[in-house]
């Protein structure tokens, strides 16, 4: 009988060894896939492609290097690739296949309202998620974000903040007309551009939102024409922004007053005419041509990266490519620093140090709120016209920066 019973026991004991064994080889692979969730289909097609092409391109950079420097050695990464098609449900659903295909973080959203949804499934199901998107700003409150999501693009309250104070600081103008999207993204913009038009003393000479979508915007700017604004700041983007930036060409509203488009990426400023760019501003999260920018630190960096980018996509980087890059350098980062591919350890070590950081922009850190701090948070930007343009991508001349603490929400405000 002891015998038997010595038997189970050594049974026993190979058992759990066994399964220990197996839970450490889980924890100790030689390679591990991330989630790279975008809507490669649809209306945010054109951006999301760049976001994929900074991901992947991040994904290049460990691999060199022999993959991931963690304890058990070099651990070489795998990028898997979905369309999330801008859907609430489709995303999830993908999202959610993902992780049974056993990735070990995931990164994505172009579309705001499916990068929360995602983090509502990450705060019960702990997962690094690093949306690339900009988020709203009702996402950063106190309790919203999950403890393992880190957003490296800031909300749009931050953009509508750096583009008013732009304006009054930079540029001396006394008198905005803002123009809203009539959802989130235009409400906080608008809130940021009070917000600093306020601080500057300025004026907000008129105001007016329409839908995503518009085509036609002549009965608005007929309107902001009759206000007599000395610069015109408006929420559009994408395919919006071009129509509207067209249409303000076309009315001669350039000649009456500075046009500044809020947020620009290189996509949507190549869809516009060189006649209707010239002489425009705007706030761009990250420009390729960093020469003559007086810090030389980040024009060096922003030169490196973008001879990386080229080399492998032919262009330079766009703004969203340059999100994504930092996001998923960030994320091997974390798993570097925490020595650990689990997510309450990578969210830890990524707030160690003050949750600094470097990035090809220059210096930045993690707040409370798990929004990036930037010390270059966006670039203002002015457009050049035909006689300017050297090539296809020489779209604008770098005019100084954004950024800090001073650009972001209060903690208090989030209720933090």
């Amino acid at each position: 009988m002891g015998q038997f019973v010595a038997a189970l026991v050594a049974a026993a004991a190979g058992a759990i060894l066994t399964t220990a064994a197996a839970n450490a080889a889980e924890e100790q692979p030689k390679s591990v896939k991330v989630g790279i969730l975008l809507p490669l289909t649809g209306t945010f097609a054109a951006v999301a492609e760049t976001q994929k092409e900074g991901a992947l391109l991040a994904v290049d950079v460990v691999n060199r290097r022999g993959g991931l420097d963690m304890p058990w050695g070099k651990v070489k990464v795998e990028g898997v690739v979905a369309d999330d098609e801008a859907k609430l449900d489709v995303g999830v659903r993908r999202y959610r296949y993902m992780v049974s295909e056993g990735v070990r973080g995931v990164g994505g959203q172009t579309w705001a309202p499916l990068a929360y949804a995602i983090n509502a499934v990450v705060s019960k199901e702990p997962m690094p998620y690093f949306p690339v998107c900009v988020m709203a700003k009702d996402g950063f409150m106190k309790g919203k974000l999950a403890p393992t999501t880190f957003a490296t693009a800031y909300s749009p309250w931050t953009v509508g903040y750096m583009a008013g104070r732009s304006a009054t600081k930079v540029l001396g103008k006394k008198r905005i007309f803002f123009l809203a999207r009539a959802d989130s993204w235009g409400w906080d913009m608008r809130d940021g551009v009070y917000a600093a038009a306020k601080e500057a003393g300025a004026e907000i000479a008129g105001y007016a939102e329409v839908s995503l979508g518009t085509a036609d915007y002549t009965t608005i700017l007929q309107k902001v024409r009759a206000a007599k604004p000395d610069v015109f700041i408006a929420a559009q983007f994408g395919g919006d922004a071009i129509a509207l930036l067209k249409q303000a060409h076309q009315m001669g509203l350039n000649k009456e007053m500075t046009v500044f488009p809020a947020f620009m990426t290189n996509v949507v400023a190549k869809g516009v005419p060189p006649e209707a760019l010239e002489g425009t501003y705007a706030m761009h999260y990250f420009y390729y041509d960093l020469a003559g920018f007086e810090d030389k630190a980040v024009a060096k960096s922003a030169a490196e990266f973008t001879e990386l980018y080229r080399a492998k996509y032919n262009r330079p980087p766009d703004s969203y490519a340059t999100i994504a890059y930092i996001a998923y350098s960030e994320m091997f980062h974390g798993f570097e620093a925490a020595k650990s591919l689990d997510p309450k350890k990578v969210a830890a070590a990524l707030m160690t140090n003050q949750g600094a950081f470097d990035t090809v922009k220059g210096p930045a850190h993690w707040r409370q709120d798990h929004a990036a701090v930037y010390k270059h948070a966006a670039f203002l930007v002015k457009g050049k016209g035909p006689k300017e343009q050297k090539h296809e991508w020489d779209l604008f001349t770098v005019v100084g920066s954004q950024g800090g603490d001073a650009v972001m929400p209060s903690l208090k405000s989030l209720g933090y």
